[in-house]
């Protein structure tokens, strides 16, 4: 290389050099590495953990989401009315890191799971809220939240015969078979043997032992 052809080239602009010119002339007749995004909708690749969704019919409303959640963004709101128990799971989409712990330990597997949904927008707080609502059943002695029938109505189906072999399962799973009927509740505030056929927390169930 002469001297002459080397002042040349170092004299060039950096546009015009030949290794610029090289990759201009690839980049052309190559493909985009970039998605034609909002245009084209984006495909996330599997295992992506996106927006966190319930599933009504899977969800035993049993808590263990809510109880294994790193930033607690999921709330357990117990309503106790007599005549319409619920329990309300709402989870805040605004504050879940989509670390996944929920689906991991759902006991049913399909109770909340990480959908591919990474697109969040919303102009209310309802819009960033995943709710969830359950039948809840009391204590009928007195009257304290016990479990969501749906989770005790699980269990039964888990365990199979050895759900008789506790009170409260037995007796959900008889009542569902409509071959054990509520009894009637024993006078004033002692406590019978016919309360012991009845839906009861632990600690009434451990008064009704003692004293029935």
């Amino acid at each position: 290389m002469g001297a002459g052809e080397k002042w040349f080239r170092l004299r060039l602009p950096p546009l015009l050099q030949p290794r610029v010119l090289k990759q201009a002339l690839r980049a052309i007749f190559s493909r985009p590495y970039t998605t034609d995004y909002p245009n084209v909708p984006y495909q996330p690749p599997p295992g992506f953990r996106g927006r966190v969704r319930f599933n009504a019919d899977a969800c035993i409303g049993c808590t263990a989401c809510a109880q294994v959640c790193p930033p607690k963004c999921i709330d357990v709101l117990d309503d106790t009315d007599p005549d319409h128990p619920t329990r309300t799971l709402v989870q805040h989409v605004d504050a879940c890191i989509w670390c996944g712990q929920c689906e991991r330990y759902c006991p049913t597997g399909k109770g909340i799971q990480v959908t591919n949904e990474y697109l969040e927008i919303g102009y209310r707080r309802e819009d960033f809220e995943e709710r969830v609502e359950k039948e809840l059943l009391l204590c009928e002695i007195c009257g304290e939240p016990l479990a969501p029938v749906d989770q005790l109505r699980w269990l039964v189906r888990r365990l199979g015969p050895l759900a008789f072999t506790n009170p409260t399962l037995m007796l959900m799973a008889g009542r569902d078979l409509a071959v054990v009927q509520p009894p009637v509740k024993t006078e004033g505030d002692t406590v019978g043997r016919a309360d012991r056929l009845r839906i009861q927390c632990p600690k009434c169930r451990r008064a009704t032992a003692l004293h029935a």
